[in-house]
């Protein structure tokens, strides 16, 4: 409405001015349009303001929505850590663009030609209905304009993904390529990588120009023609002086807005592509909703694996056949079988970072019955648990740090304590760096077991291992197997190690799955 007065303001300024030969008024005139002008900077700054609030709260949003979907299945997506930090960071970043630009002008686009082509309909039905016909032509070259971006932006998307995780893995096998002369010689492949991470961007570029381009040149010629008729049937007195300015000034405008959309689609591409990454990974996850009864005491308490197996969507074999089987308190049980038989995902199906496909697991106890694991709320759950995964994760700091990430009030007493009962031959007060730098396999795992100790004493129930003497010596091995069974807990330990095997009350031996 501030464009139409304004072309309005302007048209019959000039024309009194020309028709008068005086300059009356024009102070009038010239007031009236600072005021518009100042109103249509004031919008813009609002409209600016609320995109960059919108923009914030979705990125903020989409975040913490892609790290509670990490968090609740931590298992069930397929991308790497390189892939979740560019989502989350640089990717999602670029959806400003999004909603600062490209959206509030998709609103205006909706809006302002139908308004402003009223205006000229309402002056001119000629000149109106030449816009009818060519602003069309403009969503139409739009479009496919828009899928060879979507295209080109999907690709370097893809190719700064892998870029990302080229280098991430690079950046952890630093030292045993330093250790096998072969540091320098990844170099190249890096080089490749980035090279077609360039050329991926330049394209962007080019596709970006070119539209753009395009779209202007159509908007140009669309007001050209406008313009031409109206200056043709001027010069014949078929239309006043009056009425010809006023559609020459707002005929742009009502081709502005639907160009714009096309130009600012390329700063919203990149952050849509980050996006659509997000869902995924959201996805991934799943959306069943989760258990609200709170856990039983394992103290007392079955656990039973009932037919429970586990196939990933779109796999077509199970990654774990149907199981049976049954963990009584303060048993210790051993799965065993060999490679691919489906040990891992049984303990993530216990764990609840997986939902078994087939079957079910049911928590039985004498108090509140047989109730489904789903059923239960994910966090009570696993508060009486203490896992030991394969590959444990540790954080930047000291030993006690990461031992403490089971109990963050426990002293320092307590926690060189669980250290001396799984066999640590090093100090709490060592540092760790990334990934548990600094120590070895073997220390690495003391430390988990530790950890997986110090949350017994803290109400943990059951424990859950995952190869816990693999890269321990057999001294080593029977420390920390003694230290598992003084503890009285229940435990399900994967392993294939015949110490580990022989201290079991049970061993059940999973069958290879058929491939």
């Amino acid at each position: 409405m501030l464009v139409i007065g304004q072309a309005w303001l302007l048209s019959r300024s000039v024309v009194g001015v020309f028709e008068t030969r005086s300059t009356d008024g024009l102070w009038t005139a010239g007031a009236l349009l600072l005021a518009v002008f100042a109103a249509r900077g004031l919008l813009a700054w609002l409209q600016s303001v609320l995109a960059h609030r919108a923009s914030a709260a979705v990125k903020s949003q989409l975040r913490r929505e892609v790290m509670a979907a990490r968090l609740r299945r931590p298992t069930g997506d397929r991308a790497s850590a390189s892939t979740l930090v560019t989502v989350v960071t640089s990717g999602l970043d670029d959806l400003d663009g999004y909603f600062s630009k490209y959206l509030p002008q998709l609103a205006l686009a909706l809006v302002v030609p139908f308004l402003v082509g009223g205006a000229i309909l309402w002056a001119d039905w000629q000149s109106a209905l030449i816009v009818a016909f060519t602003l069309p032509l403009i969503p139409v070259f739009m479009a496919l304009v828009g899928w060879t971006t979507a295209k080109a932006t999907a690709r370097r998307f893809a190719v700064l993904d892998r870029l990302a995780n080229h280098f991430a893995d690079l950046v952890e096998g630093l030292p045993t390529l330093q250790a096998f002369g072969r540091a320098r010689a990844q170099a190249k492949g890096v080089a490749i990588t980035e090279d077609a991470n360039r050329r991926e961007t330049m394209r962007v570029l080019y596709v970006s120009f070119l539209s753009a381009f395009v779209l202007e040149l159509l908007a140009t010629l669309s007001v050209a023609v406008v313009a031409v008729t109206v200056g043709f049937r001027l010069v014949f007195g078929h239309v006043d002086f009056t009425t010809a300015l006023f559609v020459l000034i707002l005929a742009p405008d009502a081709f502005l807005p639907v160009r714009q959309v096309g130009v600012h689609y390329h700063d919203s591409a990149d952050g849509v592509a980050a996006a659509d990454a997000a869902f995924a990974i959201i996805d991934a996850a799943g959306d069943e909703p989760d258990g609200t009864l709170p856990a039983p005491n394992l103290a007392t308490s079955r656990v039973r694996f009932e037919g429970a197996g586990f196939t990933h969507p779109g796999a077509d074999r199970a990654s774990l056949e149907p199981l049976d089987l049954t963990l009584h308190p303060g048993e210790m049980v051993a799965l065993s079988g060999a490679s691919g038989a489906g040990k891992t995902t049984a303990l993530r199906l216990l764990m609840g970072f997986e939902q078994p496909t087939v079957g079910r697991l049911v928590v039985e106890s004498d108090e509140a019955g047989a109730l489904d694991r789903g059923s239960l709320d994910p966090a009570s759950w696993r508060e009486q648990l203490a896992f030991v995964p394969q590959l444990p994760g540790l954080v930047p700091g000291s030993v006690a740090d990461n031992v403490r990430l089971a109990a963050p009030e426990a002293g320092i007493d307590e926690v060189e304590q669980v250290l001396t009962e799984v066999g640590a031959d090093f100090s709490a007060h060592q540092t760790v760096g990334d990934d548990g730098e600094g120590l070895s396999a073997g220390q690495l795992r003391r430390v988990a077991l530790a950890r997986a100790l110090l949350r017994l004493r803290r109400g943990a129930r059951l424990l859950v291992l995952d190869e816990p003497t693999a890269g321990l010596d057999a001294d080593s091995e029977a420390t920390v197997l003694e230290a598992v069974r003084a503890t009285g807990a229940g435990a399900l330990i994967v392993t294939h190690r015949p110490a580990a095997l022989a201290l079991a009350d049970r061993v059940v031996e999973l069958e290879a799955v058929a491939r």
